[in-house]
């Protein structure tokens, strides 16, 4: 059986070590080389250091390493995983390339270059070696057509998008050469090992993702002059009421670089032999000026936007692109933009948008038919399938759709019927497909999705691992259901708990099928798994619910509510049988209360998991403080100390403190022994199923509850003390301290000796009466009020 477990990345530079790190985040030792620097730097003299001295023949691999440590956001999972990359150079390194699985070139973008190092890596090339190159559209048949044919069956193009870490495509290449079962081991490789979503492209110029990217931005570019609309009215259109990331058109170019588009569409405009197409992929004079001022985004502090500090605070402007001058921006606001605003979901949004006719609904139209039909024109040319060009712009562009997604969306055949009568020519395959009466490109049915394929629909292959449970829901899988969360069966007489409120806050209704959940797996199923599809596993307790019963003074409403929260936990600590929960994503508060309550967590790499009540004036009382008590008592022996543990608990409730990661939830004293990480959050469902299983087979046990040791009233003292000195260094307000308070005192057991043993019910109630005390504080209301208002923190 092939596998990777040693890779090699040659070049350091932003991809290179990007991909060194997530692939030692995958578990992966890597080797990262790049060439010897030539001249020596002034604190490598001072040292007496001479070129030949390793630190400095080395000094371009072990630099990158430095910064991925200290990278913000983090680049790394875990900063430890930074020991599994060993930095080196090409020269005294390049046999070592010989050792390893996985060679992967990831030099600056040019085709000489690539080339050159090619041929270096070739010359210590071993049979079965895998070798790839990261090129955004350079040809993989060009790179190697000098290359010997063993090395050519076992070369091809992985495409990884940046930042690695973050966006889920990873494009496979293969090239003319390249062996057939290399590029099937590799998607399967690195769709469950790296996580990636992998789809195969065609050797053609800057393959799918990017081909169509750039169309549209060069697209949104021409179309946004040809109607007189600003930058930031132009990133009000295409930006979420298209389904599309909030930061748009031109905050996403700023981000990722003006430069970039302007190289990316030079390097499909001079490969292209049509030249009607060549002509859509010219740089627009508007981009060539501004990489000529050298204003090309972020990286240079102004691109399209620029940000400044002025007497009252940051000024955020927008580039005026007649006078080149900086204006501040300025809100945009229009009935179709105000219609799509109030839509439901992607398409709702979509549909509302072009309901309203105006300047802005007739702009997102322009530049969203030539978006489709370009799509369709190179279906079968750049990807095989309607699937593979859907798949690669939601995950290497992050739109809530693909491009035949939206056309569904917004209605087949009378967009058809609009845009031939605009004059526009659509692709002979699409015409024929809406002539023979079809309505869309997709379907669903028989619990699958089916895509048009060669005149007909096609049954869309569900990937082993990889368990849907809308999918499920359509083949009448639902054992319970309310408008807030669902119970289903996923097969092997285990049911998924699946919340699918706003933002799947827990509120009253979601309650309500936790608790029912727990009885009906009780009664009929082997176990029970906790994960849903959504956009984040859970945002915490509905907290505008417990506002509004706090500001009308129903205390004895809060004071049930909050019991249930605590039941609903206990209910699942309480169940005879296995349970999983898999959390993704934000995962805050309550949804943290209810993971720490299962038996197992498998998270999802990508997961920002932590109690972080404080943040709005209130302490955890879903037993969030019972858990990390109990657990510090359990892990520490008699006559060990629970003061560390406490204090470690202590500092991630009151400082509101969260995980960069899945794996990083260890740090905070998240995660358990039987606790995972999944690498393709795609897979944890099915994952956190087969773990349900084995449990059960494995003659499952429920985890004893019993009294918990604490640290009493000398452990609270210490606990108050730290509160009182991140007041003094200004770090707490006295509010925070105040809460801190209330957080030591349920920690440590309340008013008791030091090492007493108390019951559950015990802290239970600490951890009610407390909450229901914040609850009752003004400042902590305004805290929740100001957050429910403007989406942040408020600190008084």
């Amino acid at each position: 059986m092939r596998t990777l477990r040693r890779a090699a990345v040659i070049g350091s530079g932003v991809m290179g070590s990007q991909i060194a790190a997530h692939l030692a985040g995958s578990g992966i030792s890597c080797l990262l080389l790049d060439i010897v620097p030539d001249t020596l730097l002034p604190e490598e003299e001072a040292a007496g250091w001479t070129k030949e001295h390793p630190s400095v023949r080395n000094r371009l691999a072990v630099q990158a390493v430095e910064r991925l440590k200290k990278a913000r956001p983090p680049v790394l999972y875990d900063p430890r995983f930074a020991e599994r990359i060993t930095p080196g150079n090409l020269e005294d390194d390049l046999h070592r390339l010989s050792e390893t699985d996985w060679m992967i070139e990831a030099v600056v973008e040019d085709p000489d270059v690539k080339k050159r190092v090619l041929r270096t890596i070739e010359s210590v090339w071993k049979p079965g070696i895998v070798v790839s190159t990261n090129t955004s559209g350079i040809s993989i048949r060009d790179m190697t057509a000098d290359a010997g044919e063993p090395f050519r069956r076992h070369f091809l193009g992985t495409h990884f998008f940046n930042p690695p870490r973050h966006m889920k495509l990873l494009e496979i290449v293969p090239g003319e050469h390249t062996d057939p079962q290399i590029v099937e081991f590799m998607a399967d490789f690195c769709e469950r090992r790296l996580g990636k979503g992998v789809v195969v492209a065609k050797d053609t110029p800057n393959f799918i993702a990017n081909r169509i990217g750039i169309f549209v931005f060069l697209t949104t570019i021409r179309e946004m002059l040809a109607n007189g609309l600003t930058v930031e009215e132009a990133d009000a259109v295409t930006g979420p009421v298209m389904g599309r990331p909030g930061s748009a058109t031109f905050r996403t170019l700023d981000y990722v670089g003006i430069d970039v588009l302007a190289h990316a569409s030079r390097n499909v405009e001079r490969q292209l032999t049509d030249e009607r197409e060549a002509a859509l992929f010219q740089t627009p004079a508007i981009v060539r000026e501004l990489v000529g001022r050298g204003w090309i985004g972020e990286k240079k502090g102004q691109g399209f936007y620029r940000k400044t500090q002025g007497a009252a605070g940051t000024v955020y402007e927008a580039l005026n692109l007649h006078t080149l001058a900086y204006e501040p921006v300025r809100p945009v606001a229009s009935a179709s933009l105000e219609a799509a605003g109030n839509g439901r979901g992607a398409a709702d949004k979509l549909r509302a948008l072009f309901s309203v006719r105006d300047r802005y609904s007739d702009f997102a139209w322009n530049v969203l038919k030539h978006t489709l039909i370009y799509s369709a024109e190179k279906c079968g040319e750049i990807a095989d399938s309607i699937v593979d060009i859907d798949r690669a712009m939601k995950w290497g562009y992050n739109w809530e759709f693909g491009p035949f997604e939206m056309w569904d969306a917004i209605g087949l055949e009378n967009s058809v019927r609009r845009m031939e009568a605009e004059g526009l020519n659509v692709p002979g395959w699409v015409k024929r497909w809406v002539a023979a009466g079809n309505d869309s490109f997709y379907r669903r049915g028989d619990g699958a999705r089916f895509y048009v394929h060669a005149g007909t629909y096609k049954k869309e292959e569900t990937r082993p691992g990889h368990l849907s449970l809308r999918t499920l829901k359509e083949a009448g899988k639902t054992v319970l259901s309310n408008g807030d969360a669902s119970l289903i069966d996923i097969g092997d007489d285990v049911v998924c708990l699946e919340f699918h409120s706003k933002g799947n806050a827990i509120g009253g209704a979601s309650l309500e099928m936790i608790l029912r959940s727990v009885e009906e797996t009780e009664k009929r199923y082997r176990g029970l798994v906790i994960a849903n599809e959504g956009k984040n596993f859970c945002t915490g307790a509905n907290i505008a619910e417990l506002l509004s019963w706090a500001e009308a003074g129903a205390w004895d409403e809060l004071d049930e509510r909050v019991r249930t929260y605590q039941r609903a936990v206990r209910a699942l600590r309480g169940l005879g049988k296995p349970t999983v929960a898999a959390p993704h994503q934000r995962t805050l508060g309550y949804g943290v209360e209810l993971c720490m309550a299962v038996d197992a967590v498998l998270f999802s790499p990508e997961t920002y998991f932590g109690l972080v009540e404080t943040a709005i004036g209130v302490l955890p009382a879903g037993g969030g403080c019972v858990e990390l008590a109990s657990r510090a008592s359990r892990q520490a022996a008699p006559p060990d100390d629970l003061q560390p543990a406490i204090n470690r608990a202590f500092d991630a409730i009151v400082e509101a403190k969260t995980s960069t990661s899945g794996h990083d939830a260890e740090r905070l004293g998240f995660m358990r022994a039987a606790d995972a990480v999944v690498a393709n959050a795609d897979f944890r469902i099915h994952e956190a199923k087969q773990l349900v299983l084995k449990l059960s087979r494995d003659a499952y046990v429920p985890s004893p509850t019993g009294k918990i040791r604490v640290v009493g009233d000398n452990g609270k003292a210490v606990l108050l003390h730290r509160a009182y000195e991140a007041f003094v260094s200004g770090r707490f307000t006295e509010h925070d301290r105040k809460v801190a308070g209330k957080v030591a005192h349920v920690l440590a057991g309340g008013d008791v000796p030091a090492g007493a043993r108390v019951t559950e019910s015990h802290m239970y109630d600490l951890e009610r009466e407390a909450f229901l005390h914040l609850l009752g504080e003004e400042k902590t209301r305004q805290r929740i009020a100001h957050l429910l208002k403007t989406g942040k923190p408020l600190r008084n």
